[in-house]
């Protein structure tokens, strides 16, 4: 029974990845210069802060969310 359910889950995890192959190939994503990486990163740092609920200044808010 076990490695049926092994099986199983082999099967859903290459449908998944044979997926996400095809949906890439449908759609390539342009690479990030390094400033659009560094402010990814910040973003994605104010981000985790808003979602475990602590404080984040206004003023950095909207220095780094307007352009």
């Amino acid at each position: 029974m076990s490695e049926w359910l092994d099986n199983q889950s082999k099967l859903s995890g290459n449908f998944c990845k044979l997926l996400q192959e095809q949906i890439e190939k449908a759609n390539p994503r342009r690479k990030l210069t390094t400033a659009e990486t560094k402010r990814l990163a910040k973003l994605e740092a104010i981000a985790d802060k808003l979602r475990r609920g602590e404080n984040v200044q206004n003023r950095q808010l909207q220095t780094w969310l307007t352009e």
